[in-house]
């Protein structure tokens, strides 16, 4: 039988239900999805691909998936660092957002933030923020996945003047986008404190309707816990719920500041969390109980969030802090497995898009979006399980292939749909353009 691509690595790592991890085993690809896994010598007898990528001492596993990202942040790497997130927000990134955050920025940033994320290894992300038709724009061109956040936000930006243009603004790119295999979208309301209850009665209204999610900050910090008590006399949680977001539309990032009693709500409420962990050790914002979400049954997915406050975008890193983290706030050093952190950085967060039939794991029918990583490097060897070295020894520099829909968009470290030189010097231009007035 005749097929486009056949995979050929020293281990897949498939994320399935059973997390199978299969040695000497190649990968099939035709039509942009997997139509087989299984073992290599019955491969070459089976299949006449037409490209057959051989990846010795190399894993291949699913693309990974970045829950929380704003992309066309990366613009501001660096800007304004070692601050609390409200005077970082308030004093820095917003003034200069107010300035500089027009629809060529964010097609700028967000391409440069493409191009970090395909050489690192996601192939999916999420994103949140001003003129999405230019994320989306720089997506399609890329060639890689993602769901584009419709911004809701209670007060004018160059983007809008408020909820209802935002709305219709997001709507109408809804409308634009809904052919294109590649591109989903969600509400993205971008915090309690800032978008008041009657546009989130709107969001929840059009979620449920059109079967979409709702992407929104929440919990972020101790401060926003307590400001919401002082002016609604109600936390966050607890006035979206009597607002009717939470449910399995909902994706609440970050969630630092959680009791027992609002775990088990969003366990009853099949309500997702977004686990930025980098993001939050960098602003002082707090620890997600990740081990107790886990436990309650909560799906917990990772985010880098943006490069202003991270400042990468790597989620293999991610994964790596993840894990660790969790074990020290759990006081257990057998919480969030490399297994676990690794399908939070895939399946989980496929599954809190409402993508986990499309990506998230390497299975027969599911789209070919994979990424291999060489482990043959000195500093994930020796190597006696090839998961583990991935979350807790491999670097993003290991990541040398990277496909979405069976589409090669970086093949041996080098990029296939992006220009790096191109990116560096309006990367370049930005710094100049911006750092002259910072």
């Amino acid at each position: 039988m005749e097929i486009e691509l056949l995979v050929i690595p020293e281990w897949v790592i498939t994320v399935n239900s059973r997390n199978q991890v299969l040695h000497h085993h190649a990968v099939a690809v035709d039509d942009s999805r997997i139509v087989d896994i299984l073992p290599m010598s019955e491969a070459e007898k089976r299949y006449r691909p037409r490209q057959t990528v051989v990846l010795a001492q190399q894993a291949l596993l699913p693309g990974l998936v970045n829950a929380h990202t704003h992309a066309a942040m990366a613009l501001l790497k660096g800007l304004a660092d070692d601050l609390p997130l409200m005077e970082w927000l308030q004093n820095h990134i917003w003034p200069a957002e107010s300035r500089w955050a027009d629809a060529q920025f964010v097609y700028d940033g967000s391409r440069l933030a493409i191009a970090e994320m395909i050489r690192s290894g996601t192939t999916c992300f999420n994103d949140m923020y001003f003129f999405p038709e230019q994320t989306a724009k720089a997506v399609q061109e890329a060639g890689i996945r993602a769901c584009i956040g419709l911004i809701v936000i209670d007060f004018p930006t160059a983007w809008g003047t408020g909820p209802e243009d935002y709305l219709q603004k997001g709507l109408a790119l809804h409308d634009q986008v809904a052919d294109d295999p590649l591109l989903t979208t969600a509400f993205a309301p971008h915090a309690p404190y800032t978008v008041s209850d009657d546009p989130l009665k709107q969001v929840s209204h059009l979620a449920c309707e059109m079967d979409m999610p709702i992407h929104m900050h929440v919990h972020e910090t101790a401060f926003e816990v307590q400001q919401a008590l002082a002016q609604h006399d109600a936390v966050p949680l607890a006035r979206l719920d009597n607002l009717g977001l939470l449910d399995k539309h909902f994706l609440a990032v970050h969630m630092t500041q959680l009791t027992d009693e609002e775990i088990a709500l969003l366990a009853e409420k099949g309500t997702h969390v977004i686990h930025c962990p980098e993001s939050n050790l960098k602003l002082a914002s707090g620890f997600c109980p990740v081990a107790k979400l886990l436990a309650a049954g909560v799906n917990v997915a990772l985010g880098t969030d943006g490069n202003a406050s991270n400042n990468d975008l790597d989620m293999l890193g991610e994964m790596r802090t993840a894990a660790l983290i969790a074990k020290a706030v759990a006081h257990d050093a057998s919480v969030v497995s490399a297994v676990q952190a690794l399908r939070m950085a895939t399946i989980n967060g496929a599954t809190a898009l409402g993508l986990a039939d499309t990506i998230g794991s390497l299975e027969i029918g599911k789209a070919a979006d994979m990424i291999a990583v060489d482990l043959s490097a000195l500093e994930t060897q020796p190597l006696y399980d090839p998961v583990s070295q991935i979350v807790y020894c491999a670097n993003r520099n290991q990541v040398t292939h990277t496909w979405v829909a069976g589409k090669a968009l970086m093949t041996q470290r080098e990029l296939t749909t992006l220009n790096i030189t191109e990116l560096l010097a309006t990367a370049q231009a930005w710094q100049q353009k911006i750092g002259a007035t910072s």
